[in-house]
């Protein structure tokens, strides 16, 4: 009788469920609301290296529910890679990515957008938005340009307001190459003293642009797009982007009070006392890592502090010093070549002028791991097994042949016996 009552009532309420997890009519399709082009075009974009990058997916059918990407470093070459898990996403954890990590495994697929981690010079191409049978729906042409030049207070004060402006790097009758600088970002600490950064990219203005390929600026493209005639010689040129950093103070907005019950919520949900996520990371000591600020965007103000000590890149920027073993790159990632013992505590991360995470860092021992045979201590255990080996054999081949002489002089002596 229970289980009947049961299975009525799961039979009344089980249409109820459905419903609730129904698309409303009535909202939006962001894809249906911008169509694809009947000729496929690339939007141009550019960033610097380490960042971590999304190319949206900005129109598809809406029978597709997946999406696979595809990237080509020049149109039309027959070397295509993939990128897909054959389910159309896959999941990255970016603290694990390395820089000479391949494309494959530094990628991510979510809500039809491309994810890149700490992107390289060397994942410069055309990325196009598709399906495993063939259709292409939307495409990037993303260059990605390294910094050759980074500018603290010190030295970037000589420069004048013209130059600020737009530099102009060079210029010929049918082009010229200047510096397009991002806005200023926001002051990366609050109620300390904080840090600016502003990004200069390499950009090409020209009336013989391809017209393939979509620019923000209008005649202008940047140095390494598939835009710019290779005539114009400028792709083996040695062209780069420029970080500019620069001294900032701001205050914190103030924060309403916090009555007991949800300080004790926020401590059952792993959150400190001022609202920041608390995560634990464990690593093996003498080995590389790399952190994250969760969250992070290209265009965000990113800060690290250990403890209480900020880490400000006019101290710490990757380059400043060759033998830095904890350094930030430009793309806003805490290394560390390699960890050690005492790098072991509380790292807190700033996004936009705001405290986002605390991450609690531990650092332990290898107990043991496998060894190779190229290894110098295997090496030395093989000499030593070796030697050990040798020294038995000999000590063995002794023993016999002084048996052996023995039974002989022995043999010698009974026959001399046995003559008198």
């Amino acid at each position: 009788m229970l289980k009947e009552v049961l299975v009525i009532c799961f039979s009344a309420i089980f249409p109820l469920l459905l419903s609730a997890y129904e698309a409303p009519e009535d909202k939006e399709d962001i894809f249906a609301s911008r169509p694809c082009p009947a000729f496929l075009v690339f939007d141009t974009a550019a960033f610097i290296a380490d960042m971590t990058i999304e190319l949206p997916c900005h129109c598809k059918p809406e029978e597709t529910h997946s999406v696979v990407w595809y990237y080509q470093k020049q149109i039309g070459s027959m070397n295509t890679k993939v990128l897909t898990d054959f389910e159309g996403t896959t999941v990255v954890e970016s603290s694990k990515v390395g820089r000479g990590s391949d494309l494959h495994s530094r990628f991510s697929i979510r809500l039809f957008s491309l994810l890149i981690f700490r992107v390289q010079k060397a994942d410069s191409g055309h990325y196009i938005c598709g399906t495993a049978s063939g259709e292409f729906f939307y495409g990037y042409n993303v260059d990605i340009q390294e910094v050759r030049q980074v500018l603290f207070p010190w030295n970037f004060k000589q420069r004048t307001q013209v130059q600020e402006a737009e530099p102009v790097r060079m210029k010929t009758e049918m082009f010229q190459v200047f510096t397009s600088y991002w806005s200023w970002s926001k002051c990366d600490r609050c109620d300390i003293q904080g840090e600016q950064t502003r990004v200069g990219l390499c950009y090409v203005k020209s009336i013989y642009l391809h017209v393939r390929y979509q620019h923000e600026s209008g005649a202008a493209a940047s140095c390494g797009s598939s835009a710019v005639p290779q005539q114009f010689g400028l792709s083996g040129s040695g062209y780069g982007a420029e970080l500019e950093v620069r001294n900032c103070y701001t205050n914190c907005p103030p924060k309403p009070t916090t009555s007991p019950e949800r300080r004790a919520l926020l401590k059952f949900l792993e959150y400190d006392d001022r609202g920041v996520t608390i995560h634990f990371h464990n690593h093996p000591a003498d080995s590389d890592l790399v952190l994250t600020c969760p969250g992070a965007k290209p265009q965000y103000a990113v800060a690290w502090d250990k403890g209480s000590a900020p880490l400000y890149r006019s101290q710490y920027l990757e380059g400043l010093n060759k033998t830095s073993r904890v350094f930030i790159d430009t793309g806003h990632h805490l290394h560390f070549r390699p960890v050690r013992l005492e790098d072991k505590g509380s790292y807190f991360c700033w996004l936009q002028g705001e405290l986002a995470a605390e991450i609690r860092l531990g650092v332990y021992l290898h107990l043991g791991r496998l060894r190779q045979i190229s290894d110098p201590e295997s090496v030395y255990a093989l000499q030593v097994i070796l030697a050990c080996y040798i020294g038995i054999t000999a000590m063995f081949l002794l023993t016999v042949l002084v048996r052996f002489i023995w039974q002989i002089s022995k043999g010698d002596i009974f026959a001399d016996i046995n003559r008198t």
